[in-house]
């Protein structure tokens, strides 16, 4: 979604209302958003769960995903717009998360949006996944371009100067796992449960986080990528190695959740120091932080900590607006509405889509493949 020139902000003659719908992963999400000014406010929002659906996998199942969107879909986007108080004909333009993500959930919420916008007559907008995150904590806060993005989930860990709506420069990725699917991963290991985010949290808050030392991978190199599949087999190991008693998982929680925080602070703390000295960051600018794992409360302490430390301003959305969700979508293809840019009732879904697609192209992460690149 990288332009090659700036997209301006303009305010509108009016409010505009957007429906926006998020089907990228175990979601089925929808909301409808009123902006006016600049200025956001949700009607209504409605997010259905699948929780129960692949708690006994350990994991989202792409398969049973994609059939459980297309089950509730239509329904979870009637109830939001009874919620909103508003018809379909109220509706300027209709939103929905285009990419990346699994592919056949993306293509359920994609094509609820167009039926709608082609039988309504309205504008259809595809929004990647990750401008959505991007933005979100705009949706309670005025926070200013240009800021510093840690966007952090089950499938993304990436550092990304955000200089303004579809202006965004990647700085530093993980090169191997998300944070968020060590999160998982590490659950899973200890058999915490589904999801795995939230269970090691719970369970870290009565470990000793100096029980086991864990390895810190890349934080002796310079730069702002991140590993952490090292971590993940670490500790896996540790926990082949001991007797799994109940503060044995406490300690294992609480050890790998210090490990993570440590890791992602230091990384941040390089990249406050990078935008203040060769991107211009003047003033007091603000420091994002985005995305499922942004729930994490010992990563908010410690992230709010640095950035006092750093003269950044923190931000960070509403715990439910740090998963995946629907008013995200809906401002972001509102920001792009009033923008002037819309898209073809032809657009393809993407499972691979980067923010910032000139370094992804150039410089990739990861391979790129039949599919385009991935980071």
């Amino acid at each position: 979604m990288a332009t090659t020139a700036p997209i301006m902000e303009q305010a509108p003659d009016s409010a505009k209302i957007i429906l926006g719908i998020e089907t990228s992963c175990d979601e089925t999400a929808a909301a409808v958003l009123r902006l006016e000014n600049g200025v956001p406010e949700i009607l209504g929002e409605v997010i259905a769960s699948q929780f129960d659906d692949h708690k006994a996998y350990g994991g989202v199942v792409p398969e049973i995903a994609a059939r459980a969107h297309a089950d509730v879909c239509d329904s979870v986007v009637e109830e939001t717009l009874k919620r909103a108080g508003v018809t379909v004909a109220d509706i300027d333009a209709f939103a929905a998360t285009s990419g990346p993500g699994l592919i056949g959930g993306v293509m359920v919420g994609m094509m609820t949006a167009k039926a709608l916008a082609m039988s309504s007559g309205k504008p259809f907008i595809g929004v990647n996944h990750l401008e959505g995150h991007a933005l979100s904590p705009r949706l309670s806060e005025p926070v200013e371009f240009p800021y510093l993005l840690l966007l952090v989930s089950g499938g993304h860990c990436q550092f990304i100067a955000v200089e303004g709506l579809g202006q965004y420069r990647r700085l530093g990725s993980t090169i191997d796992d998300a944070v968020g699917e060590a999160f998982d991963k590490t659950a899973k290991v200890l058999g915490l449960g589904f999801p795995g985010g939230p269970a090691v949290e719970r369970r870290a808050k009565d470990g000793n986080p100096d029980a086991i030392k864990l390895p810190r991978p890349l934080l002796d190199r310079p730069g702002l990528d991140m590993s952490f599949a090292g971590l993940k087999t670490a500790v896996l190991r540790e926990a082949q190695q001991m007797e799994l008693t109940d503060q044995a998982l406490c300690d294992i929680a609480a050890s790998f959740q210090k490990t993570i925080c440590e890791i992602l602070t230091e990384k941040s703390r390089r990249a406050m120091q990078l935008v203040r000295e060769e991107m211009n960051f003047a003033g007091e600018p603000g420091f994002v932080i985005a995305g499922g794992v942004g729930a994490n409360q010992a990563l908010r302490t410690s992230l709010t900590e640095l950035a006092s430390e750093e003269g950044f301003s923190f931000h960070a959305p509403p715990l439910k607006w740090c998963t995946d969700n629907g008013a995200m979508i809906a401002y972001a293809g509102a920001m792009r509405f009033i923008s002037g840019q819309v898209s073809p009732l032809d657009l393809a879904a993407r499972p691979r889509w980067p923010l910032d697609e000139a370094s992804a192209e150039t410089n990739p992460v990861f391979g790129g493949g039949k599919r385009g690149a991935k980071a």
